[in-house]
């Protein structure tokens, strides 16, 4: 309805039951007799023109705050919510049929997130006047990197005995120990005296001497390493020197300590702290739809080397698996691609690289072309955009690049070699045969892939010409020049299966078993298999749950054998994931029913050399973990972790390794130092936005993380974040010409920014990578043990914020120059709407 005919709601709400009725313009006389006669025709044009017959369908999914459902109506399923059934039913008796009335009322109900923001910004005066009295509900938290906990060499006692330092001017000071090692001191001092780092000072442990034996004369050197300083006193970290020998009393230190931590406790900061940081990691690389991929170079050239998979980015390696099922990921991965992207700046080294394949003679051709390439070829760009978007293989990828030192491969557990000998051996650096398996990595690249419906349906409204699709041969790939090969490891987790899994792809034809369900055929194929399970990918969406007995045939594997009938095989359904259609199954086997098992045993057996299996047994051991550990230490875009504080969610934390991206420039602001700010996902000018909220209701744990894309308006010249950022998510628009409003003006006041937001549930944390620490806090006290473990089990959702505000603006037809230019903060400039031809513009 326009705005021109909203003051007339009530009188067009009144005479919808008359809009097909005989008497409807004597009614309309009489209900508006007040309007002119122009207002009058207008309404009734209106009435016509709602009253239409519609036949579009309604998919409210992820657009309103209820929980959506199949809703049947005259042979059409629509996904309505309990709101929208309601109002649905309500004007289909009204207007005596499904009308386009009916469609838009039921578009714009109370609950629906785009009328909300659009009510917001409606009020948004009178809001901000309220906002002004009323407290702040803070969405901070702090900003970790993994990794960056301190490991020590040797226990730490907390103990406070009365010391006096000598300055190298032999100035006495008093002070007091905080906690005590053979090597290191940290103690407690006035602020009177500056001290500097390096400073040498020779201490007396004057509060030992009087219980001890030492020497009264000769005093300890040390030197200051650290300085924190406060308002009242200033704490010192200080190490030994050793260019005085003193073994009596190194021997004495570790008898006493020895002696007595127990009874003064040991000082577990940096344990606790590596506890939190690890388990953030544990949650963190199951759950994040990113690849990466390891890159080496030898003898100038640069080539993929590696690429680390966890249950969110398989899709990406099926994806890239040909007919053969190699993963010929390298594709993507050309050295001069590479080359291109490590000669930029530390902190643009990112691309799009859009895809397609073609299937011919069951052969796949695969085609991608960079941003910077379609740059290059403006007179293609739009061809390739426009043809490759309107097929179902188009993909859309994040590919960013950093910088890594084969150093990072290692993390040791904070705790010292003399702990226990379990301690010992996982503080040990990688062997020689692993590094040397390593040692020409130079680079990671990240591949996330950001493809959604919205983006899809703006690009293949491009015009294309059907004899220019010829011409994009040249973004095809060879494939008698096969890419690199890629070894593939798989993140260490404690849900994985405890059979090896081989890879095999062959059709699958699933069936429900149940009389309600009997003659439900759904055909796929299946991913990998084991002796006792398989995981399979259908072709339709199962709408079962977990439990869920079902029965397999194997068309083409019965042709393989007469021993085994593999008819109707009963299995059960574990998990399932993707948008419905990925199942994983266990074999159901009994006395009397054990075909499946024991034709995939024999299977294996007699395959084994020929099938295909994920690297659980690592050819050599450890590098599953220094692969894991290269990536930790290397985050690129900005993880999240959400804990459950009463009946909300609230942040709890953030993960990033980068420091001067566009992205965190937007979460820094109005965020004290050392901490981030997710105020973008939780309100807009006032509103609640109820996404993290929502998602982690109703979303399940092992499911596929839930992607929305965001729209975020930054004028980081406004000091708090209410006023500064402005957000929404893109279904919440109406149409993309309301996408493209919000995008030129959010540059015409400051910057642009597109998020693609990732959240998945949580699992339960790998508690035997953590065991030595955990066992250790313990043992001194246990107390802190039970308080950190409801701690960790409180983190309900895990997330990854991914900026896609290039590709965003490309999307929108803005040019070269603009995209360049929203990259400044703030953005000194104002963008008008642009035109097709400017995504031919170099």
């Amino acid at each position: 309805m326009s705005q021109d005919l909203e003051q007339y709601h009530d009188i067009i709400e009144q005479l919808k039951p008359m809009i097909n009725e005989p008497e409807f313009n004597q009614v309309l006389s009489q209900v508006a007799a007040h309007l002119p006669r122009q207002k009058r025709f207008l309404i009734k044009m209106e009435l016509k023109r709602l009253a239409r017959p519609c036949i579009r369908l309604i998919d409210l999914r992820g657009q309103v705050t209820g929980e959506c459902r199949e809703y049947e109506h005259e042979g059409r399923v629509h996904y309505l919510d309990d709101t929208a059934i309601e109002e649905f039913e309500r004007q289909t008796r009204l207007f005596g049929q499904y009308t386009i009335g009916v469609y838009e009322a039921v578009k714009n109900t109370e609950n629906n997130y785009r009328v909300m923001h659009k009510k917001q910004q409606q009020t948004q005066d009178s809001a901000e006047s309220d906002q002004e009295s009323a407290p702040e509900k803070p969405h901070t938290a702090a900003l970790i990197q993994f990794g960056s906990y301190p490991s020590r060499r040797e226990e730490r006692m907390n103990y406070a005995v009365t010391i006096e330092m000598f300055t190298e001017l032999n100035k006495s000071i008093q002070a007091t120990t905080i906690d005590i090692s053979v090597s290191g001191l940290k103690v407690k001092v006035g602020k009177d005296h500056m001290f500097k780092p390096q400073e040498r000072l020779v201490i007396q442990f004057r509060g030992l001497e009087g219980e001890y034996t030492l020497d009264k004369k000769n005093g300890i050197p040390y030197s200051v390493v650290g300085i924190d300083r406060s308002r009242k006193e200033q704490r010192l970290h200080l190490q030994r020197l050793y260019d005085q020998p003193a073994p009596g009393f190194d021997a004495f230190l570790e008898r006493f300590i020895h002696g007595n931590k127990r009874r003064y406790k040991v000082n577990m900061e940096n344990t606790l702290e590596a506890i939190h940081n690890k388990t953030y990691e544990q949650y963190f690389t199951p759950n994040f739809p990113s690849a990466p991929v390891y890159i080496e170079t030898v003898k100038g050239q640069y080539r993929p080397r590696f690429v680390l998979a966890n249950d969110c980015n398989r899709d990406l390696m099926h994806y890239w698996s040909d007919e053969q099922f190699e993963l010929r990921l390298g594709y993507m991965f050309s050295h001069e691609r590479l080359a291109r992207l490590i000669e930029m700046p530390p902190e643009q080294r990112e691309t799009f690289v859009f895809v397609f394949n073609h299937i011919k003679n069951e052969r796949v051709y695969f085609y991608s072309a960079s941003r910077e390439e379609l740059f290059e070829e403006p007179q293609l760009m739009q061809v390739f955009l426009g043809y490759a978007s309107r097929k179902a293989s188009w993909r859309v990828y994040k590919v960013q690049l950093c910088d890594m030192t084969l150093q990072q491969a290692h993390m040791p557990t904070s705790l010292p070699d003399a702990v226990s000998d379990t301690v010992k051996r996982q503080n040990q650096p990688p062997t020689p045969r692993l590094l040397a398996r390593l040692k020409n990595l130079t680079h990671i690249a990240l591949v996330t892939d950001v493809t959604d419906d919205v983006g899809t349906d703006n690009y293949s409204a491009l015009p294309i010409r059907r004899d220019e699709v010829s011409r994009l041969k040249v973004f095809g790939h060879p494939r008698n020049r096969p890419p690199a090969s890629i070894d593939m490891f798989r993140f260490k987790y404690h849900n994985q299966r405890k059979e090896t899994r081989y890879q095999l792809r062959t059709k699958v034809i699933l069936t429900v078993d149940g009389e309600e369900s009997m003659g439900l055929d759904i055909e796929g194929s299946s991913e990998d298999i084991s002796v006792r399970g398989l995981k399979i990918e259908l072709h339709k969406t199962f709408h079962g749950s977990e439990n869920t007995p079902v029965l397999l045939s194997f068309p083409n594997l019965q042709s393989l054998t007469q021993k085994y009938n593999l008819q109707d095989l009963p299995y059960r359904i574990r998990n399932i994931t993707g948008e419905g259609n990925v199942l994983h199954l266990q074999a159901v086997s009994d006395e009397h029913n054990s075909t499946a098992q024991r034709f995939f045993d024999e299977l294996i057996r007699n395959n084994r050399s020929r099938l295909k299996a994920y690297k659980e047994e690592e050819d050599v051991p450890g590098i599953g973990a220094a692969l894991r550990n290269l990536y930790a230490r290397n985050v690129q875009n900005v993880g999240f972790f959400i804990k459950k504080d009463g009946v909300n969610f609230s942040p709890d934390a953030l993960v990033s390794s980068q420091r001067k991206t566009r992205l965190l420039r937007l979460l820094s602001h109005d965020a004290e130092p050392g901490q981030l700010n997710l105020h973008c996902l939780y309100s807009s000018n006032g509103i609640a936005l109820d996404f993290i909220q929502y998602t982690l209701k109703n979303i399940k744990t092992h499911k596929m993380p839930v992607m929305r894309e965001l729209f975020v308006a930054f004028d980081p010249r406004q000091s708090s974040a209410k006023s500064a950022i402005r957000s929404c998510f893109t279904d919440q628009f109406h149409d993309d010409e309301e996408r493209l409003e919000f995008i030129n003006q959010a540059i015409g006041s400051g910057q642009f920014i597109a998020i693609k937001v990732f959240l998945a549930r949580t699992g339960r944390p790998d508690m035997e990578r953590l065991q030595s620490e955990l066992n250790y806090i313990g043992t001194y006290a246990i107390h802190r043990a039970k308080e950190l473990e409801e701690q960790l089990w409180g983190i309900v959702g895990v997330g990854d914020l991914v900026d896609v505000t290039d590709e965003v603006l490309l999307r929108y037809r803005f040019s070269r120059q603009h995209i360049q230019a929203n990259r400044q903060t703030p953005a000194a400039h104002s963008v008008e709407s642009t035109h097709i031809e400017e995504l031919l513009r170099v």
